[in-house]
């Protein structure tokens, strides 16, 4: 990774790709004129979340033709449950390198056997997905970090699943939220953390595009060799303007005549 300096962020990445939650409602009104313009802009990669009723086959002929890398995919624990084959074959016909376990519901949440459940569901459907080829990862948000009975959930999911079954996806911002350091879990977990999402923190609590906010980007970034970094995602959960807001991270990520 480069050099950096505060909050300037490692410039240029030398790969950045954003992940189309942040764009859900384009999608719906004009998929394929939303990735073009994604593609565009000078994103490298996307990460999908769904497929927006249509195949794995058209979606990956469409971002063939646009030169976007399809590195991983959101999914729930309730399609693992129900439909863990659909997935690995969608996985596979899109080329993921990640199948990402993207939210737990509040009844995969609420007490530490329902987190040991969760990670025996990664664990086994890790397995599976190594057997084809696919790395199962785990995305964060804030609510893990919530001790209880003394017991902070995300660090049991870390010490009952195996860092072969299971990677994790670190939102930097969910965890700046909740309190604690990326770059702490980053250096305990050597190898454990080779997808981010990069999304900034207002002082009001906002969330904002990247590089407007007042994360130190650049001193996380630093980290980015022991976590293992591999691919890094803008995101924004529900930004007024979904274009302008990647637009922006974008913009920050890859400044304009940086080589």
């Amino acid at each position: 990774m480069p050099s950096t300096t505060r909050n300037s962020l490692p410039a240029p990445l030398d790969t950045v790709g954003v992940q189309l939650y942040t764009v859900r409602d384009a999608l719906k009104a004009d998929f394929d004129g939303t990735l073009a313009a994604i593609a565009e802009m000078g994103y490298d990669a996307v990460e999908f979340a769904g497929y927006h009723d249509r195949s794995p086959h058209e979606v990956k002929a469409l971002t063939d033709r646009l030169g976007l890398a399809t590195p991983s995919v959101h999914v729930l624990p309730g399609h693992i449950r129900k439909r863990a084959d659909d997935i690995l074959g969608a996985a596979q016909i899109m080329e993921h390198e990640y199948v990402v376990c993207a939210y737990l519901m509040e009844e995969d949440r609420g007490s530490l056997d329902a987190y040991r459940d969760i990670a025996a569901l990664l664990e086994d459907f890790g397995k599976r997905c190594a057997s084809k080829g696919i790395q199962l990862a785990y995305h964060n948000h804030d609510f893990e970090f919530q001790p209880i009975e003394e017991t902070v959930p995300y660090d049991l999911l870390l010490q009952e699943t195996s860092p072969e079954a299971v990677k994790m996806e670190l939102d930097l911002y969910w965890i700046h939220v909740a309190g604690h350091d990326a770059a702490t879990y980053m250096q305990a977990h050597p190898g454990r953390f080779p997808l981010w999402h990069l999304k900034d923190w207002g002082p009001d609590g906002a969330m904002k595009p990247v590089g407007t906010g007042e994360i130190d980007f650049a001193s996380i970034f630093e980290h980015a060799e022991a976590a293992g970094l591999q691919h890094a995602f803008v995101e924004h959960d529900d930004p007024d303007d979904p274009m302008a807001s990647i637009q922006t991270s974008l913009n920050h990520l890859r400044p304009s005549g940086a080589e």
